[in-house]
């Protein structure tokens, strides 16, 4: 069961946390601000997308609950749940390399391509938690 009831919210640590994987049909909100920034979030069991200031950020598909996502100078860090393994598509510097590791494991190094786009798939079966940490090489 997902830990999200709103769309998108903000943390006491400085971090968004958005999606719920539980929706049946396609809610969004845009405008939400935080840290200066405009993000629009949309969400559902199929797909959840995060735009900051018309840009792309996070995509998943299927749809996944995101906790304490926070992006940093050399990558980002969050937590992600969701009902069924997920392929995760995140907006990072262009044709760069960087390190993930999942569940502090590190599952080895990405490139992005030339839009800045680095995908990664993740085990969630039966709503499980999952950290994701993205680092620049």
């Amino acid at each position: 069961m997902s830990s999200m009831k709103e769309l998108i919210r903000t943390k006491e640590n400085g971090t968004i946390s958005f999606g719920n994987y539980e929706l049946p049909k396609k809610e969004k909100l845009d405008n939400f601000e935080f840290s200066g920034d405009l993000y629009k979030i949309k969400t559902y069991k199929e797909i959840t997308k995060l735009e900051r200031n018309g840009l792309f950020v996070y995509e998943s598909v299927p749809g996944t609950a995101v906790e304490d996502f926070a992006e940093t100078e050399s990558g980002a860090e969050f937590e992600v749940e969701g009902s069924e393994d997920a392929q995760i598509t995140l907006g990072l510097e262009a044709d760069t390399e960087y390190r993930v590791f999942v569940d502090d494991i590190d599952v080895g190094t990405m490139a992005t391509n030339l839009g800045g786009k680095l995908s990664l798939s993740v085990e969630l079966g039966n709503a499980a938690k999952v950290k994701v940490r993205v680092e620049k090489c």
